[in-house]
């Protein structure tokens, strides 16, 4: 198992890419150890929660930048490049897939359950299950902004960067998105959110 002294652990992401530019294949694995659970996660909700696609996507972001190191935008935060590039290559893969309808189809259909009472503590696990298949009804945009922002706690300036947007869309979709999941989620109380780490 490499080991990355004091050197490699204390780099910014953007000195680690200049030495990955550089050939540093220690500056490569200290980038990827960084970021490779927050981009598997992201591509995972992204992609229809095909972990075996999140893997392959991830695979192939970081293969890039490993062939290709001077793709980097020297010009923007690293994180924020990386996501863009993630983002994209999500977009990509919706143009490619005819079944995103099929996908979001099934998962409207939700199993029987007991109705919610007011005031009840909500089942994390049920609430996770039923949110997660009413982003995949939502638009692209609108459901990669929700995860930025509450899975991956981004800020709206990063998000916006990413989206290639203003802050005030990234707010408008946010807001548009609660909205949305508020009324299609009320079975759970008005609560729900706030328990999310939503609110």
């Amino acid at each position: 198992m490499a080991w990355f002294g004091p050197t490699y652990r204390d780099l910014s992401d953007e000195q680690l890419m200049v030495r990955v530019i550089e050939d540093d294949e220690q500056a490569f694995a200290a980038l990827y150890d960084r970021y490779k659970h927050r981009v598997m996660t992201y591509f995972h909700r992204m992609l229809w929660r095909d972990r075996e696609l999140a893997q392959d996507h991830l695979q192939e972001l970081f293969t890039k930048l490993a062939r290709q190191p001077r793709s980097y935008d020297t010009s923007r935060p690293f994180k924020t490049w990386l996501f863009s590039v993630a983002n994209n290559m999500c977009k990509n893969a919706y143009r490619h897939r005819a079944v995103v309808k099929e996908a979001a189809e099934h998962l409207r259909h939700s199993p029987d359950r007991e109705e919610a009472v007011a005031g009840r503590a909500v089942d994390h696990a049920l609430f996770r299950e039923r949110l997660d298949a009413e982003l995949e009804r939502l638009e692209p945009d609108h459901r990669s902004t929700f995860i930025m922002r509450f899975d991956q706690d981004l800020p709206l300036k990063e998000i916006a960067a990413i989206m290639g947007c203003s802050e005030g869309t990234v707010k408008s979709r946010i807001f548009y998105t609660l909205k949305k999941l508020a009324e299609r989620l009320k079975e759970f109380g008005p609560n729900a959110f706030a328990s999310h780490g939503t609110a």
